[in-house]
């Protein structure tokens, strides 16, 4: 072709149906709504988004009104000189804020607190969970009357802490991190977070001393998109909620993002690196003025270099991508401009919803949170959700269940899992797997039971290949298990698993892997089988029952 075509040649882009026609004949067979995903929002998340997408919502966007974010990483000291020395280092290295978690509290010289007051006057303040009788509030009291102006922060906290007045300090806002770990969506924490702000707007002198006194607080988990889409939606949210006061230019309020712990495990901790870098990342494409990241042990007790790792997290989000650059990273994109576009629709409608029936704690009182959290437990534990190192992909090894002081949190979905691993190897019933035929036939339903038993931290023995019942029998009674699990081929299972039934004549509980007809297993029970392990089994239901396995082979009570 010569080169003046080949510079006049345009490639014509597919239309939407013509995509759509692909993909339904590389589905083979399967509809195309099998490409739906459906999340708890109520949400169905399509394959693809186009531009009409956008143009059919027809929802302003809002961005934050200024460039970066806070960087907020809490020091974990025993009292005040280790917490000065902390901070003084971590501001050092790229910490911007003096941020302090009151569960824990310190003992504090007054010379510590007068180091502290200077410090107030130049660093941002993020204080969480504190008491007004918390040590480290004396600090204020050294501020001098002139000075106070420049103390800026945020103080996340049930009662008014603050020892005199701080124009510059925000304290009556909406803390959201309860409710998230309760089991509330992206559209329940949106709702609950305007309907915390009409509360307090009712009890503020005027609605512009509410605005100057309020910040929300939101927990960012792993979902990646949802979680920048909720951040996004906040703001929009707050403009709606400002217009329905009828202030039409609302003044922006501090976003405040801290890492989720609902799927933080202690079980394989590092895994919890990725869970926060990826919850992290999610808080700043969605726009968060401030943001926490919890170190990966946190749930037992952290470290020096974990708290090095948090920081660090935010560090590289900053230098390495310039995401602080940049007022809205993710806006443009087709499917997050649409996807926060419906979370702003739903989050709006359930707000109404919830003033109608009496407000914020009336919501709280109607059950809703508890089964919205049931739900997520449910889908953790059948394999739904997937926490890789906890219900998938469990590593044997002795785990941490240590509680740590320095966090408080209400409800995750590893606790299950981590109470199965919290047994004590020799109290687990010993485990085999009786495999037949070659390795190529039964190694993947094997493979599969024994990364199943892994979970509740049982390590089970693999049998040699038998070709015949009677080798099985006979190794059975040499290695006088508690447990076994019969492994075979898909085509081979039911003929071994009869025969086997047929024959056998232990005290061993035996399972079978795989899933049967419901005649054939009402059968196989009948003649004596314990149950069945496979894939989409509610794990901690049947964990708990191996694991009650009497030593013997009888089942515990």
């Amino acid at each position: 072709m010569p080169i003046h075509n080949m510079k006049a040649f345009a490639f014509e882009a597919p239309s939407y149906d013509e995509w759509k026609e692909a993909a339904v004949q590389s589905l083979k067979g399967k509809s195309f709504e099998s490409l739906l995903t459906k999340t708890a929002e109520g949400i169905d998340l399509l394959p693809l988004y186009t531009k009409e997408d956008i143009d059919q919502q027809q929802i302003s966007r809002v961005t934050k009104p200024q460039f970066g974010w806070t960087i907020a990483q809490p020091a974990a000291a025993e009292n005040g000189e280790q917490f000065l020395l902390q901070l003084t280092e971590s501001l050092e290295r790229g910490n911007q804020a003096i941020t302090y978690n009151g569960l824990k509290a310190m003992v504090w010289t007054e010379e510590e607190l007068r180091q502290l007051a200077q410090l107030l006057t130049k660093h941002p303040v993020l204080l969480m969970d504190i008491e007004k009788d918390d040590p480290i509030m004396q600090a204020f009291t050294f501020v001098e009357e002139s000075d106070r102006a420049a103390v800026k922060g945020i103080v996340i906290s049930d009662t008014a802490v603050l020892p005199g007045k701080f124009p510059n300090f925000r304290t009556k806002g909406a803390d959201l991190w309860t409710v998230h770990h309760e089991g509330a969506d992206a559209v329940t924490e949106l709702a609950l977070s305007l309907a915390i702000a009409a509360e307090k707007a009712e009890e503020a002198g005027s609605f512009e001393e509410f605005t100057e006194g309020f910040y929300a607080r939101f927990a960012s988990d792993t979902h990646f998109f949802m979680e920048i889409a909720k951040f996004r939606s906040f703001r929009v949210l707050w403009k709606l909620f400002n217009d329905a006061y009828g202030v039409a230019n609302a003044k922006q309020v501090p976003l405040v993002a801290i890492t989720s712990l609902r799927s933080y495990s202690k079980l394989d901790p590092y895994v919890n690196l990725l869970r926060g870098g990826n919850a992290a990342f999610a808080a700043v494409l969605g726009g968060a003025d401030w943001l926490t990241v919890l170190p990966h042990d946190v749930l037992t007790g952290t470290s020096p270099g974990s708290n090095r790792y948090a920081r660090n997290i935010q560090l590289i989000l900053k230098e390495e991508t310039h995401i602080d650059q940049v007022l809205d990273p993710a806006g443009g994109s087709y499917f997050i401009e649409t996807l926060t576009a419906e979370l702003v629709r739903k989050s709006w409608d359930k707000f109404l919803t919830i003033e109608e029936i009496g407000g914020y704690q009336s919501y709280l009182q109607s059950g809703e949170l508890s089964r919205q959290f049931a739900q997520r437990q449910k889908e953790a534990a059948v394999g739904k959700k997937t926490m890789i190192g906890t219900n998938v992909y469990a590593e044997l090894t002795d785990t941490n269940i240590a509680e740590s002081p320095e966090i408080a949190v209400t409800k995750r979905l590893a606790e299950p899992f981590e109470n199965l691993r919290a047994r004590q190897q020799e109290s687990l019933p010993k485990t085999v797997l009786i495999n037949f035929g070659a390795l190529k036939d039964y190694k993947p339903r094997a493979d599969f039971v024994s990364g199943f038993l892994a979970v509740g931290g049982i390590e089970a023995q693999w049998s040699p290949s038998f070709e015949s019942i009677d080798q099985a029998l006979g190794w059975i009674s040499e290695q006088q298990p508690d447990y076994a699990v019969l492994c075979a081929s898909a085509a081979q299972s039911e003929e071994v698993i009869a025969e086997f039934l047929n024959m056998q004549k232990t005290n061993c509980v035996i399972d079978a892997a795989g899933k049967y007809d419901q005649d054939v297993e009402d059968q196989w029970l009948a003649d004596g089988l314990h149950g069945f392990i496979f894939a989409g089994q509610d794990k901690i239901d049947k964990l708990n029952e191996i694991a009650n396995i009497k030593k013997g082979g009888l089942p515990g009570e």
